[in-house]
């Protein structure tokens, strides 16, 4: 396990039900560019996730692992929109060249699931979030910030959580 520092934490989440209230405190905090790839194994929570992230950002879509389609929108009032990305059936970053991922970060958030499969085609900066399953109704999430941006972005998130100045 990777020691923490400033611009880490971990949590461990007890429910599905908290895993998508501490995506909805990160989406309420994403503006347009933000880059946030999340990995951890097959049923570790990611979709759960982004399930509250996407409602913590404003959408009322219904939020479904976009692993056959790639790449799915979510809308909220406005018009504004978040993309949901996952990389899972990519094989190299080379395949994620023709999603127009620099695009999409010009004009809304983007989410990727499995970034590490095209992290070459990626920003360098980004929050990373690590999904581990432990037990059944446990999982633990390390958060990482790098970049700048990010790491006001995960000490915001941090506090929005755990509470705190």
């Amino acid at each position: 396990m990777p020691i923490l520092d400033s611009s880490s934490f971990n949590f461990f989440s007890r429910s599905a039900d908290q895993t998508r209230r501490v995506g909805m405190r990160l989406g309420a905090l994403l503006k347009i560019g933000d880059a946030i790839h999340l990995s951890g194994d097959l049923g570790s929570g990611k979709t759960t996730f982004m399930q509250g992230l996407a409602t913590g950002w404003g959408s009322i879509d219904q939020v479904t692992s976009p692993t056959y389609v790639l790449i799915n929108v979510y809308s909220r009032p406005g018009g504004e929109k978040i993309y949901h990305m996952d990389a899972y059936r990519l094989n190299n970053s080379a395949e994620a060249t023709t999603l127009d991922i620099e695009d999409i970060l010009t004009s809304a958030p983007l989410v990727i699931e499995w970034a590490d499969n095209i992290k070459e085609a990626l920003p360098k900066e980004k929050l990373i979030i690590e999904f581990e399953w432990v037990e059944q109704e446990k999982r633990q999430m390390r958060v990482h910030a790098e970049g700048e941006r990010y790491a006001r972005l995960l000490s915001t998130f941090q506090k929005s959580i755990f509470g705190g100045d």
